[in-house]
């Protein structure tokens, strides 16, 4: 398919590319807007109790909606909560909440409700809070958000006026996302460029990778638009557009181009070269690509649409960048010929050094055969070490922990950071970590203050609220609101100073679940809290069968590639050795706070969805390279006569042949990624920083030594499988098609499967 998908290109070069210059003028100008149609949220389960919870009390009550904070501060020695000028402010404040029409019914303020002082009025006195909830969700309050802080916030009468809460950082999340994304695309493609030129040496030949990246990058963010249309999706997914388009369609380019300039050299014609590499490299980078994207397609299992997202984007952008690299280069390379090897940019370097010009080198020549000759005489001592070296990195892994982004994944100078840091320090209770509990059931008054008062008995507890009154140490301070109850479905709040996202505040958490409930009824548990927890547990629930459909597919695809069980195990056990030293990295920065946290604000966890994430797409660029190097490995494996030296030497062959293409593809591919690093946003760096780490590991420690080791090791045994199993890949396997030189006709088979 391949081949004649080439002939037909290569036929026609100019129209395939005027075409796809139309394709693009017309998708860029529908994908531009693309973020404008994507949405903030999706980190929590839909289907958790305490999302269920947060709807009941949106339907019922008008009230659980994304909190939106106003923080007043008045002059120094003033007591605001006292103040004429301040509650007449404040008075405003609430009265034009209350006008707006994503505000939910229920607004906390210390003049409506003197009990909540210590939660609404700072320690000196001289600052108040007023919260409100918004409708919308995480999906639409952030942008509601925005509307109320570009409305509210000011001086008034010399009251400071500055908005935060939960919906403004997902807003701004979301805008700092959105810049950052321009500054990594500012960043990473000129340097990328300037990396390719001298990878490549020619301008031309430098400038179609990139060309190809920018491509699928419009093609993909037009896609995800119109999946936007039909399904929620993460404007997150942009990033992961961005990176990916951009590495792999440089990956792709890479390895098409110089199997190209092999064959060249090799004596084919311009179109019997081009046949020939889209028959061999182009193979590879077709596998590679089903193999990426069913690593991401797995990310579609979890309930999250923000991981969901990146399944659609990741299948999108691999999709787009495998086609566009196979259907644009050699449309290029037939319109180009020689000439993309144009205006290169070392020739002067070298005549005013006067140094001669490189002569081509055998594969056996080159360093990168040495060393892997060095690898195979000592295969168990680099084995050994290498894996050492890696269970080292990969130790602080076993303390990993999972929590829900709030206002640290931003800067410090973020305004909704700020101002929630001023709550955590200035104020002695901080209604965000309070716990929002949903009774649901026939209750009568004394069962109800019954169960209140138990649960403020719970250590650490500040008070607990209903209808039934609000207690403190197990005694009544105070009447409840009638509000609170309505029908058969009844609220209560918990007010606790325990960090919501701390191993302390999830115990408590279960501490409060476990005291006894009125009988006949059902509980539900929301606030940030158990929505942390809520979110944890659904990730880990549903982490074996995305863990599983990876391992499978991958097992499958690789069988069907070489032919071998025992080479898929192998891939599967040294991406996961390698990817456990990325994540004991990510933990040791990113959760311990080492080196600063890489001057992010750590809070003792990881955001819940980033190593999900961060290990579906480096388990799938993992892969890319495996198949990179498996690809060239099987083809001189395939022309030998199958002994053990012949297996040694494939191997060498292989990764001699490989070593520049993987190793600049690494490069490259780190510096995209290493662009993502410098986002302002915690997790996104985090993700940038695991990425660029996984990818250089990958392609250093593991494909060009403990590749080889192990390779070396198991000999002949790498390309064995069960006779059943060969027969079956005999009759389904994917074996090369080479087309002969100046063969008009259908492809020749020029190499078998392997019989071993």
């Amino acid at each position: 398919m391949l081949v004649r998908l080439t002939r037909l290109v290569i036929s026609m070069p100019r129209r395939v590319l005027l075409g796809a210059l139309i394709l693009l003028v017309v998708c860029g100008a529908y994908g531009a807007t693309a973020a404008e149609h994507l949405l903030a949220g999706g980190y929590s389960d839909p289907n958790s109790d305490s999302a269920r919870a947060e709807r009941v009390l949106d339907e019922t009550f008008n009230r659980g909606g994304i909190q939106v904070v106003l923080k007043l501060d008045g002059p120094d020695g003033v007591d605001i909560s006292n103040d004429a000028n301040a509650r007449a402010v404040g008075d405003d404040l609430i009265r034009e909440l209350r006008e707006n029409e994503y505000v939910q019914d229920q607004i906390l303020s210390v003049w409506a409700d003197p009990a909540l002082d210590t939660a609404l009025v700072s320690r000196d006195r001289t600052s108040t809070l007023i919260i409100a909830s918004l409708d919308g969700g995480e999906d639409l309050a952030p942008a509601r958000a925005v509307e109320i802080e570009d409305a509210l916030s000011g001086v008034r009468d010399g009251i400071s006026v500055r908005v935060g809460g939960q919906a403004l950082v997902f807003s701004q999340v979301n805008d700092q996302t959105a810049s950052d994304l321009l500054v990594a695309e500012a960043i990473a493609i000129p340097i990328t460029f300037v990396v390719l030129i001298f990878i490549f040496g020619g301008l031309l030949a430098a400038a179609l990778p990139v060309g190809i990246g920018i491509a699928s990058i419009i093609l993909t963010f037009a896609l995800l638009r119109v999946i936007g249309s039909a399904t929620d999706v993460s404007v997150f997914a942009l990033n992961l557009t961005t990176a990916m388009g951009l590495a792999l369609a440089i990956d792709y380019t890479l390895l098409l181009l110089t199997r190209y300039r092999e064959e060249v050299e090799r004596g084919l014609a311009r179109p019997d070269a081009i046949v020939r590499t889209l028959a061999t490299a182009g193979r590879t980078v077709a596998f590679s690509a089903v193999t990426v994207a069913l690593s991401l397609s797995a990310l579609v299992l979890f309930p999250q649409y923000f991981l969901r997202s990146f399944a659609f984007a990741g299948l999108g952008v691999v999709a787009v960048a495998a086609v566009s690299a196979l259907v644009l280069t050699p449309a290029v390379l037939m319109l180009l010929g020689d000439r993309i090897d144009a205006f290169d940019a070392r020739k002067p370097a070298r005549r005013l050094l006067r140094l001669p010009a490189p002569r081509p080198r055998e594969p056996e020549e080159t360093w990168w055969y040495r060393l892997v000759q060095w690898v195979l005489r000592h295969a168990l001592s680099v084995a050994l070490a290498v894996t050492l070296f890696l269970l080292v990195l990969g130790a602080p892994f076993l303390s990993i922990k999972l929590g829900f982004p709030d206002d640290r994944v931003l800067p410090e100078s973020a305004s909704s950071h700020s101002i929630q840091q001023e709550i955590r320090d200035d104020f002695d209770d901080d209604l965000s970590a309070a716990v929002t509990i949903v009774v649901r059931g026939p209750v009568d008054r004394q069962s109800l203050a019954t169960y209140t008062s138990a649960l403020s008995e719970v250590d650490d507890v500040n008070s607990a609220g209903s209808s039934a009154g609000t207690f403190v140490r197990g005694a009544p301070v105070a009447p409840g609101s009638p509000e609170d109850s309505r029908d058969d479905v009844h609220v209560l709040n918990v007010s606790t100073d325990q960090d919501p996202m701390s191993d302390s505040g999830i115990a408590q958490l279960d501490e409060l679940r476990a005291v006894a409930t009125p009988a006949g009824t059902e509980t539900l548990f929301t606030g940030l809290a158990a929505t942390t927890d809520d979110t944890v547990e659904s990730i880990y629930a549903h982490l074996p069968w995305v863990l599983g459909l990876i391992a499978i597919a991958t097992f499958v695809l690789l069988f069907l590639f070489t032919g071998s069980v025992v080479l898929p195990l192998k891939a599967l056990a040294l991406n996961i050795l390698s990817l456990s030293a990325t994540f004991g990295a990510m933990v040791w920065f990113f959760q311990e706070g080492h080196l600063g946290g890489l001057g992010t604000t750590t809070t003792d966890t990881l955001s819940a969805t980033m190593p999900v994430l961060l290990f579906c797409v480096a388990f799938g660029l993992s892969m890319d390279y495996e198949v990179f190097l498996l690809g060239r490995i099987r083809e001189e494996w395939l022309r030998s006569d199958r002994t053990r030296a012949a297996s040694d030497h494939a191997v060498a062959l292989g990764v001699a042949r490989t070593g520049r293409v993987i190793t600049a593809a690494a490069l490259l591919m780190s510096i995209v990624f290493a662009a993502i690093a410098a986002s302002e946003v915690s997790f996104m760096r985090m993700f940038g920083v695991g990425l660029t780490l996984a990818v250089l590991m990958d392609a250093t420690l593991i494909r060009m030594f403990l590749v080889p080791a192990f390779m070396r090791l198991a000999g002949r045994a790498n390309w064995w499988a069960p006779r059943p199993l060969r027969r079956l890949h005999d009759k389904i396997g994917l074996t090369e098609e080479l087309p002969e030189a100046g063969h008009e006709g259908k492809p020749v088979a020029t190499t078998t499967p392997s019989k071993v």
